[in-house]
């Protein structure tokens, strides 16, 4: 398997994305990784840090885009870039799947006119895996469409669907429209209407509205709603994860007898900062598109970017991409069955 891996991209590279290579590498005998990047100083810093590139390949790209770039950069002075020459690389078939901490609107940008989207798929979605009461869900759009239409809504749900069957072991995932109620006239005409379509479809299991305050007590296994409400919530999220840590820990170091407490305790509180930790989950994963992108956090370090590498692997080991390619091909062929007359 071929991991195509921007090297240059996040806040802490290229360092930390050489160590987050040599742990996948390490890690899964499978692999192959390819590091996209300016060769020379990949190698010098390799050195330097004593990291072994024996069994990593390297594709040059003597640029880099910017976080201040603007996403259509990609397409034209950017194109030397190394998100741009890692998706190219992809685009060829000379890897399975592509991880990026970069820009986002150029890696959605790169994704959907370099990799193309699946056919008949209305635009692709960021789709993080965020954690809820009980295990996690997933949230989608979180940005890479600030403005929807009810059917991509639709297809959103879908795409989600399967990924949290195929990558999560979900059964029969529960899909939630995420609205202000759950009454079904609740919202503004978007939400309406993909409510309608989203009860209409038999392709997976719509359970209605989704009320941001019950999505994180588990109410569904797939959150889906607009890019600009799922950036909202992704980030109150986020937010929300940092300070009750940060809460926790000023609550447990207050006395000596909360501190004595806090021992007694451990356990169960390393496990609930490893299910928020986004180092651990990897990334959020673009569905839609050919092959399996992935966008790694900004901020991310070695661990991170570990887990984002394995994220990719996993997609590509479990198939996501051609269920969501059958799926489509099964709503196509119920629709032309469903309208002879139009095909007579």
């Amino acid at each position: 398997m071929r991991i195509l891996f921007d090297a240059m991209s996040g806040d802490n590279a290229p360092l930390a994305n050489l160590q987050g290579a040599r742990m996948a590498a390490d890690q899964f005998s499978d692999l192959s990784i390819t590091l996209v990047g300016k060769e020379s100083e990949l190698k010098e810093l390799a050195a330097k840090e004593n990291l072994s590139l024996a069994d990593l390949e390297i594709l040059d790209a003597p640029d880099v885009i910017s976080m201040e770039d603007d996403p259509t950069s990609i397409l034209k002075t950017k194109k030397e870039s190394s998100m741009a020459v890692g998706f190219q690389a992809l685009a060829a078939g000379k890897g399975d799947a592509f991880v990026t901490a970069g820009n986002t609107g150029a890696f959605v940008a790169g994704a959907t006119l370099i990799v193309k989207r699946l056919s008949g798929i209305k635009r692709p979605a960021l789709a993080p895996i965020l954690p809820c009461k009980g295990g996690f869900y997933q949230l989608l759009d979180v940005g890479a469409n600030a403005v929807c239409r009810p059917e991509m809504l639709v297809q959103f749900g879908l795409m989600g669907s399967i990924y949290m069957n195929k990558l999560m072991g979900v059964k029969e995932p529960r899909v939630g429209l995420v609205n202000i109620g759950v009454e079904e006239h609740k919202g503004t005409p978007l939400q309406q209407e993909a409510y309608s379509m989203m009860q209409a479809q038999t392709n997976y299991h719509f359970i209605g509205n989704a009320e941001a305050r019950d999505i994180p007590l588990g109410v569904c296994d797939v959150a889906v709603c607009d890019g600009f409400t799922g950036n909202v919530v992704l980030k109150t999220t986020e937010g929300f994860s940092k300070m009750l840590l940060g809460n926790l820990k000023e609550a447990i170091y207050s006395s000596l007898r909360s501190k004595i407490g806090g021992l007694l305790i451990k356990g169960s509180l390393d496990g609930m900062k490893k299910s928020l930790d986004y180092k651990e989950h990897g990334g959020a994963v673009l569905l839609g598109v050919k092959a399996p992108c992935i966008k790694a956090h900004g901020s991310s370090d070695g661990k991170a970017f570990f887990s984002a590498i394995r994220q990719a692997r996993k997609v590509v080991q479990e198939g996501v991409i051609p269920a969501i390619e059958a799926g489509l091909a099964e709503i196509a062929a119920k629709e032309k069955e469903a309208s002879p007359e139009e095909n007579a």
